[in-house]
């Protein structure tokens, strides 16, 4: 049998093909008769391939020049579609691993966490999120949703899988495998194409279209451990996506989350000056969510501002990989701006986890218990998020969890050969 793809639009398992024409007709002139089920419906069926490549790239072409991919019930709908389809996770045991390896602090109950970017901000930084999801594994469990690159020269996925002296095997992070992953580590990487196996009839499309589609805004809500994601920090590209992101994951009912924005239109909090921040928060504990809009800058976490060109990458993987190894292992400077700028990013997935909240500190060897009080813009403790990222380089635990990762993985693959 060929492994090829069948044909767009020809469905898979028997499915009939699905004629969206009346929807297209509907999306344009006007669009004030299209709801977001309609679409997010319409965009179920592309995950079994059933849409024509044509009709499908209508679609999208639409959603892009009405911007109703910018619309939060859109967003959160279709993000709704994409994880029905996504490979099923076991929840059940994966909250038991979770009961036993979290560690519960402040706020924070031990559950897993996620920080990722959009991407498509044109200003090719370094791997921030990946790597401050790798910091962050040191105090909590981290669910890192990556892929490889679209628009830069490195891209999550990219950079960990060339990484020295021995790469993880991401793929091997599967269904079946997280409870074994997260039996040994804080850390996972969630490889999207081997969760969301139906991007695959999308993606030859999306390369032919000359515009970011709805799934580079739909892709950072899907995160396929969903049902036991406890807190998430997003970065968008473009300013004006902040409010629809935060509003999409309040309609969807999430409880932990930080949308960020550098206001050079950074998909991450910028190093060089103020950046964009929609936190959800609860108006009573247990209560309604409500999104508070606010601006952080880097003395917010008592460190000093970067120009953007002095943390700009322009590398590739392999050249990533071998930094985001000497920073694992605490071999640049404290006050290098690569490492400040990933300081911030890391402390801004502390902080939303609830670790900070914490009155207390009794990390481990190395940690002096001085925890930093102090609250910042949006009534958080910014500067404890960065005591604690420091500690997770200092201590070596970062490297620590990174390395049981590598190893767990690497196993998986080398009993499945036998």
């Amino acid at each position: 049998m060929s492994s090829a793809s069948p044909r767009i639009g020809t469905g898979i398992d028997g499915l009939q093909p699905i004629n969206i024409k009346p929807l297209l007709m509907k999306l344009w002139p006007t669009t004030n008769t299209v709801t977001a089920d309609e679409i997010a419906d319409a965009i179920s069926h592309f995950f079994t391939n059933q849409v024509s490549e044509a009709q499908t790239a209508s679609l999208l072409m639409a959603l892009h020049f009405t911007q109703l991919d910018f619309d939060p019930t859109v967003l959160a709908k279709c993000a709704a579609a994409m994880l029905k389809v996504a490979a099923p996770i076991p929840v059940k045991e994966l909250q038991e691993v979770i009961a036993t390896r979290g560690r519960p602090e402040g706020s924070y109950k031990g559950g897993l966490c996620d920080i990722v970017g959009t991407g498509g901000d044109g200003h090719d930084t370094f791997n921030i999120s990946t790597t401050s999801s790798i910091l962050a594994s040191a105090l909590i469990m981290v669910s890192k949703h990556g892929n490889k690159a679209s628009t830069s020269k490195s891209g999550s996925a990219d950079m960990v899988a060339v990484m020295k002296p021995q790469a993880p095997v991401i793929a091997a992070v599967r269904p079946d495998t997280l409870v074994r992953v997260y039996s040994a580590t804080n850390y996972s990487f969630v490889f999207a194409p081997v969760f969301h196996s139906g991007m695959r009839f999308v993606a030859p499309i999306r390369k032919q279209l000359p515009w970011r589609t709805i799934f580079n805004n739909v892709g950072p809500l899907a995160n396929p451990v969903e049902d036991v994601l406890e807190a998430r920090v997003i970065g968008v590209g473009r300013k004006d996506l902040g409010p629809a992101f935060a509003e999409a994951l309040r309609q969807a009912g999430c409880r932990k989350a930080m949308i960020v924005c550098g206001d050079e239109d950074l998909d991450e909090l910028s190093c060089a000056g103020n950046s964009h921040c929609w936190m959800l928060k609860e108006k009573t504990p247990g209560g309604e969510i409500y999104v508070d809009y606010f601006l952080v800058n880097p003395n917010d976490f008592g460190l000093k501002t970067h120009p953007l060109n002095t943390v700009s990458s322009g590398k590739g993987p392999e050249e990533n990989a071998a930094i985001l190894s000497q920073i694992l292992q605490g071999q640049l400077a404290e006050d290098d701006p690569l490492i400040e700028f990933i300081l911030i990013n890391t402390a801004a997935l502390f902080v939303i986890s609830g670790i900070c909240d914490a009155d207390s500190s009794n990390m481990g060897a190395g940690d002096d218990g001085q925890v930093i009080t102090e609250r910042g813009p949006g009534g958080q403790r910014w500067k404890e998020g960065v005591r604690r990222a420091r500690w997770a380089i200092k201590s070596g635990e970062a490297w620590k969890q990174w390395g049981a990762f590598v190893q767990v993985t690497n196993e998986i693959v080398d009993e499945e050969k036998q």
